[in-house]
C-alpha cells in the first residue's frame, strides 16, 4: 500500500476485471439490470417533456414491464414466483439506480415496502392472496407508515386500529389532520392496497403499533368509501412517483387483515404475542424492514458513480488555460485542485461500495439462514444497515453537487443529468430514516446485548443505551488484527521521525479510525453519566450531548467503513488492480483523517507536522491516481445509454 508499491501510471487496470470484483457475487443480476435499463433510456428523455401525469403513468408502466422480466422478483419465495435470493433483490435495486430514480423508488415502494411488509409481517394467508399479483405489478401496493405529525417517531403515529368483537372487524381511523398519513408513494394515483401502520387497540387497552392490509382502491381505481386521498404535488424530485396524504374515517376492514406474524387477535378479542415487551416487539417488527434502508443507500452509492463518470471523463477531455508561451492548454484533471475535486470522493465511492456490499451479504444471511437470525445478529444488521445508508446517502448529495460543478456551465444543462441526479437523490437522505436520527440508532447499537426495558428510541432510552456503550468483542479485534498483519506486510519501513512514517501502513489509519471513535464514545458516556449522577434530567442531559452521539456515531459508521475496504483488498489477488485499489483505499482512509484533522490536532493524536504531511500525501496520492481515474469509473459499468451526455 506504500507508494513505492504503485502501479506505474502507463499500466492499464484491468477494467473488466474490476467490473466484475465490483459486481461480486450477482455478476449475472446486474448484468441483466443494466441490459433492461438499456433497452429503456427513452425514460431519462421523456422524463424532461411529459406533464406529471403523464411522467407517473410511464414510470408505472416501467414497474409493470420490469416485473415481467423477473428482475423485481428475486427476493420473494420460489412458490409464488419469486427467486427466493434476497441479496439478489439488492443488487438488483442498487444497480437500477444508474437508470432513472423515480423508477427505481416506485420499484422500492411497490416491492420493498409494500411487498416486503406483507412478506416479513404477514402469514401464509397474506402471502396467497397478495404475494403473486404483487411480485406481477397486477396489485400495487404503498407503505402507510409517516404521518404528518409524526415522522421518525413511528411509536407515536396517531392512526388507530380498534377491533370491534362484534363485527369481528378492525376499525381504521384518522383522529386529526397530524394524523394522516403523509408522503406515502403509490398512494397518490396507483396503489389498489396499502400496509397501514396504527395503534392496535384491543378490549379498550393499546396495544403498540402494528401493520393492517387496508384496500384503498377498487379496481377501477375508483377510492373506496371513508377513505380520502390528496396528491401530496410537486416535489424538489421523484415527481415520477405519486406521492399521497390518506385519511381514514372509521373505516372497516376484517380481522384478518392483520398483518398477524408477531401479534394475532382472536374472533373474540383476545390479543396475543409471543415477544410480550411492547417495545422489543416493536422494534422486533420494525428490523423485518431493514432490507429497504440496505437498498436506499446501495441507490445512492449507485447515483454517486452515475455523477463521476460523467465528471471524470469531462474533466480528460475539456481543456483550459495553459503553461505561459505555449498554445497547448492544460486538461482539467491535470490541475490539482481538479483531482483534489474528485479523487477523494471517487475512493469514498469505492469505500463505500464495500460496505454497502458487506451489509447487504449480512442482509441475506440473516434472512435466509435461520442460525443467523438470532436477536443480536438482527440488531448488529439494523445498526450497520443504518451507518452506511446515513454515510452513503450524504455522499451521494455532496459529491454530486461537487461533479456538476466541476462540469462548469455544462454541468447544468438537463442533458448531462445532473439536474435529475441532484433533485432526485435529495430526499434519500430522509427517507427510509433522517440520517441524523439513524445515527442515533447506530450509537444505540453499540450495544453488545439488548435489554427488555432499553427497548425505546427515545432520548432517555438511547441516553442508557449510549452510557453503557461497549467496544466490539475479542473474536473481532483479533480478526482484523490479523488482517492487518496481512496487509502491512506489503508496506516498507520508514525513517523513525519522518512525517511520512506509517500514513500508507493500514494499521495505523485503522488505528486512527477505532481511536477516534473509541474516544469520542467514552466520552459521550462520561458525559451522560455525569450529567445523570449530578441530578440532571436523563433528557435534557442527552439533549446537551446530542452532537457529540451523532459525532461519535459518525466515527463508528466510518470505521465499518474502511473496515469492509480492507478485507476486500485481503481477498483479491496480486496484480495491478490490487495495487490500484491499494492507492484508493489509501486515498479514503487518510482525506478522511485529512477532514477531520482538526480534531486529531485537538486531542493530541496529530501534531502540526503530521497533519502537514497527510495533507501532502493525499496531494501525491490524487496525482499517482490521475492516470487510472477514467479506468476506475468505467469498472462502475454504468450502461452508455444511462449517461447522456454530450460531454462526451
Amino acid at each position: 500500500m506504500a507508494a513505492d508499491t504503485d502501479v506505474a501510471a502507463d499500466v492499464r487496470v484491468d477494467v473488466a476485471a474490476l467490473t466484475s470484483l465490483l459486481d461480486g457475487r450477482y455478476r449475472g443480476v446486474r448484468e441483466s439490470v443494466r441490459k433492461n435499463l438499456a433497452e429503456r433510456s427513452h425514460v431519462l428523455r421523456l422524463a424532461e417533456t411529459l406533464s406529471t401525469e403523464e411522467y407517473r403513468e410511464l414510470v408505472k408502466d416501467q414497474v409493470v414491464e420490469l416485473a415481467a422480466t423477473g428482475q423485481t422478483g428475486y427476493g420473494f419465495p420460489k412458490e409464488y414466483g419469486g427467486g427466493g435470493d434476497i441479496g439478489a433483490s439488492v443488487a438488483a435495486f442498487e444497480t437500477s439506480a444508474f437508470g432513472d430514480l423515480s423508477v427505481v423508488v416506485k420499484l422500492g415502494v411497490q416491492f420493498g415496502l409494500f411487498g416486503g411488509a406483507i412478506l416479513q409481517l404477514g402469514t401464509k394467508r397474506h402471502h396467497d392472496e397478495l404475494l403473486e399479483r404483487t411480485i406481477t405489478g397486477e396489485v400495487m401496493g404503498c407503505f402507510a407508515m409517516t404521518e404528518t405529525g409524526h415522522g421518525s417517531n413511528v411509536q407515536a403515529i396517531g392512526t388507530t386500529a380498534t377491533y370491534d368483537p362484534a363485527t369481528q372487524e378492525f376499525v381504521i381511523h384518522t383522529p386529526d389532520d397530524s394524523c394522516r398519513k403523509d408522503y406515502i408513494g403509490n398512494a397518490g394515483m396507483h396503489a389498489h392496497y396499502a400496509a397501514v401502520f396504527a395503534q392496535l387497540v384491543v378490549g379498550g387497552e393499546r396495544r403498540g403499533v402494528h401493520a393492517l392490509v387496508v384496500r384503498l382502491r377498487d379496481d377501477d381505481g375508483t377510492v373506496r368509501p371513508g377513505i380520502r386521498i390528496e396528491d401530496c404535488g410537486r416535489k424538489i424530485g421523484l415527481n415520477g412517483v405519486d406521492n399521497g396524504r390518506i385519511w381514514f374515517d372509521q373505516v372497516r376492514v376484517p380481522r384478518e387483515a392483520l398483518l398477524d406474524n408477531y401479534a394475532t387477535v382472536s374472533e373474540d378479542g383476545v390479543y396475543f404475542s409471543e415477544i410480550e415487551n411492547p417495545d422489543r416487539r416493536f422494534f422486533t417488527m420494525l428490523g423485518t424492514l431493514v432490507q429497504g434502508r440496505v437498498c436506499v443507500g446501495g441507490a445512492a452509492v449507485n447515483a454517486a458513480k452515475v455523477a463521476q463518470v460523467i465528471a471524470v471523463h469531462h474533466a480528460v477531455r475539456r481543456r483550459q488555460f495553459g503553461s505561459p508561451g505555449t498554445d497547448q492548454e492544460e486538461l482539467l484533471l491535470d490541475y490539482g485542485q481538479h483531482q483534489r475535486r474528485l479523487l477523494p470522493a471517487l475512493a469514498r465511492t469505492y469505500a463505500l461500495h464495500f460496505a454497502q456490499e458487506r451489509v447487504a451479504a449480512d442482509l441475506h444471511r440473516v434472512f435466509s439462514d435461520p442460525e443467523n437470525s438470532s436477536e443480536r445478529r438482527r440488531r448488529a444488521l439494523e445498526s450497520r444497515a443504518a451507518a452506511t445508508k446515513a454515510l452513503a446517502t450524504w455522499h451521494a448529495s455532496r459529491t454530486i453537487q461537487e461533479c456538476r460543478e466541476a462540469c462548469g456551465g455544462a454541468g447544468y444543462l438537463s442533458i448531462n443529468r445532473f439536474d435529475a441526479l441532484r433533485a432526485d437523490t435529495d430526499v434519500f437522505t430522509t427517507f427510509e430514516g433522517d440520517n441524523t436520527i439513524l445515527l442515533q440508532l447506530v450509537a444505540k447499537g453499540r450495544l453488545t446485548d439488548l435489554r427488555d426495558d432499553f427497548g425505546a428510541l427515545d432520548q432517555l432510552g438511547t441516553a442508557r443505551y449510549v452510557a453503557g456503550i461497549a467496544l466490539e468483542t475479542v473474536v473481532e479485534r483479533t480478526a482484523m488484527r490479523q488482517l492487518l498483519e496481512r496487509l502491512r506486510d506489503a508496506v516498507p519501513n520508514r525513517a523513525e521521525g519522518d512525517p511520512d512514517a506509517g500514513l500508507l501502513d493500514p494499521a495505523w489509519q485503522l488505528s486512527m479510525f477505532r481511536w477516534r471513535e473509541d474516544h469520542m464514545t467514552q466520552s459521550v458516556a462520561r458525559r451522560i453519566q455525569n450529567g445523570v449522577t449530578r441530578g440532571g434530567d436523563a433528557v435534557e442531559v442527552f439533549s446537551r450531548a446530542q452532537d457529540h452521539v451523532i459525532a461519535s456515531a459518525w466515527a463508528h459508521a466510518e470505521r465499518l467503513v474502511l473496515e469492509a475496504f480492507l478485507t476486500k483488498l485481503d481477498n483479491m489477488p496480486d496484480g495491478t488492480n490490487r495495487q490500484v485499489l491499494n492507492m484508493v483505499c489509501d486515498l479514503f482512509a487518510l482525506s478522511a483523517i485529512e477532514q477531520d484533522r482538526a480534531w486529531f490536532l485537538e486531542h493530541g493524536r496529530l501534531s502540526t507536522q503530521r497533519s502537514k504531511a497527510i495533507t501532502s500525501m493525499v496531494n501525491e496520492l490524487c496525482r499517482k491516481l490521475r492516470p487510472h481515474a477514467v479506468d476506475l469509473v468505467d469498472a462502475f459499468g454504468v450502461p452508455r445509454e444511462m449517461l447522456r451526455t454530450d460531454l462526451f
